[in-house]
């Protein structure tokens, strides 16, 4: 197999007015900086003529390949296939609106060859949406997960990004973490990531395909990621510690009631509600002991997370 300088992925719902023109505007700067390269389209179950553009581009450019998914899984299910099929050198991810600028491939390139970044995030510093409903959640997630992950990046959210290969055949993207990929690379241990500024562009075509609801997936998927991070290969360092924790409250609480009981008055320990409280640390503290236990078997045997539907696969070779 060639080997290839560059693999662009792009996932895309329902843009197909955007489609040529962001294809002609690839290819024209891979030629102009002698890139060998591949461009993936992610069709996530557009309900328009998306399929039908890409598969005519694909048999006008052979750089051009396809995946379309029999219906809509989201931007990170996109964005994995992609992954699973870029053979790039260093893989760029984009989104199909033409809000990303095809120019800054050429800077992102460069940033993880010649700098020796794992994975570099475009930062949309000057931006054409600063709506109420955009701007001001998309700080606050940006402001959440510096503070959880400790990575400082401007735009978590930015789909303009750089990968060197090893980083997207070892991480594994899901729900709603495409915004958390640099976090996710991080617990997976490549640690050289940065950050360039980008041109945002002004929507030319069609609507943005987000809704409110992303806002809360978004917090949940930092909490899970944060989680899974530290402790998705140990959860009974998690659960096993805790649960350890609020026994040993319940007993000591337990062994003083007792104590008490004979050497200092004598009373029905079920007429305190001290009582109540030790019996429930004593239970909790069970509980969360055998999840971890539990949660350690389950995760040696889990099966593949990701498992989606592919309807076609466009493949020049």
């Amino acid at each position: 197999m060639q080997n290839l300088d560059i693999s662009v992925v792009v996932p895309l719902k329902n843009e197909e007015e955007s489609l040529p023109e962001l294809a002609a505007w690839i290819a024209r700067v891979m030629e102009e900086n002698n890139f060998s390269y591949e461009v993936w389209m992610v069709d996530d179950g557009s309900t328009d003529e998306s399929w039908k553009v890409i598969r005519r581009l694909a048999a006008e450019n052979r750089c051009i390949k396809g995946i379309k998914f029999q219906r809509n899984y989201g931007k990170s299910a996109a964005l994995n296939e992609g992954f699973r099929k870029a053979q790039g050198r260093v893989i760029i991810t984009m989104d199909a609106d033409l809000q990303d600028s095809p120019d800054e491939i050429p800077g992102l390139y460069s940033m993880i060859v010649n700098d020796g970044y794992d994975l570099v995030s475009g930062w949309k510093k000057v931006r054409y949406d600063n709506t109420l409903t955009k701007n001001i959640p998309s700080k606050l997630f940006n402001w959440a997960t510096v503070k959880m992950s400790g990575i400082k990046l401007h735009d978590f959210n930015c789909g303009l990004k750089s990968y060197r290969k090893k980083v997207v055949k070892t991480i594994e993207v899901y729900g709603e973490m495409h915004r958390y990929i640099p976090v996710i690379a991080k617990w997976s241990g490549f640690r050289k990531i940065g950050e360039k500024v980008v041109e945002h562009r002004k929507r030319k075509y069609g609507t943005t395909k987000f809704g409110l609801e992303r806002f809360l997936n978004g917090f949940l998927d930092l909490a899970s990621i944060t989680f899974v991070g530290r402790f998705g290969k140990r959860p009974m360092h998690f659960f096993g510690a805790l649960g350890t924790l609020f026994f040993i409250f319940g007993f000591l609480i337990a062994g003083y009631l007792t104590f008490a009981k004979f050497f200092f008055m004598q009373y029905k320990m079920t007429e305190r509600p001290i009582f109540y409280l030790a019996l429930l640390l004593l239970i909790i503290g069970s509980q969360l002991f055998l999840t971890g236990f539990l949660a350690e078997m389950v995760g040696r045997n889990a099966p593949e997370r990701n498992a989606y539907l592919v309807e076609e696969t466009l493949e020049n070779t």
